[in-house]
């Protein structure tokens, strides 16, 4: 399913959120790629990269669908991210764990070692949580939603301030 071969370009627009100016980077059809946040824009790089190698960004404004979409989920209406078209380029076990994050409905949480029991893989906690953190889309993808198995918010790519933010917006009680 990588696409690594050819080089890619994406189109990279930027939302201001409640939390930061979110970064967005969509393909000539409009199908999101990545979302991450303009103060971790180097990191977002470095993930490019290593799901799709050579990569080109060049401004360009995302689908106004898409803006919506995510314009809607902060100001509440928590369903609109399963609006949002995206795709990634990324291991078989990554693209498992992907696929499983918008499963876990807003305002819960699921720890590591469930989703891998989940996932018919229950040994496989770490790499969960290794693919978890090389999730491209935060947000739609809710890498946010997974926490440890003692209820702590443990890492997020976008810091954990916002992932607590995410997960109070979501109605989880912290």
């Amino acid at each position: 399913m990588s696409d690594r071969k050819t080089p890619q370009t994406f189109n990279l627009d930027r939302l201001t959120t409640p939390i930061g100016v979110a970064l967005l980077m969509t393909d000539d059809d409009g199908v999101l790629r990545a979302l991450d946040w303009d103060d971790y824009e180097a990191r977002m790089r470095d993930l490019l990269r290593l799901h799709y190698g050579a990569v080109t960004l060049r401004d360009g404004r995302a689908p106004a669908a898409l803006r919506k979409a995510l314009d809607g989920y902060f100001r509440g209406d928590l369903d609109r991210l399963g609006d949002v078209a995206w795709r990634v380029a990324g291991t078989p076990f990554q693209q498992k764990v992907w696929h499983a994050l918008p499963k876990i409905r807003a305002g819960t949480t699921m720890s590591y070692g469930a989703l891998a029991a989940k996932l018919h893989a229950p040994n496989a906690m770490r790499a969960v949580g290794h693919a978890n953190g090389s999730n491209p889309i935060s947000v739609v993808v809710p890498c946010h939603r997974l926490i440890g198995a003692n209820g702590s918010l443990v890492k997020y790519g976008g810091g954990l301030e916002r992932k607590r933010w995410l997960l109070r917006h979501e109605g989880v009680q912290l």
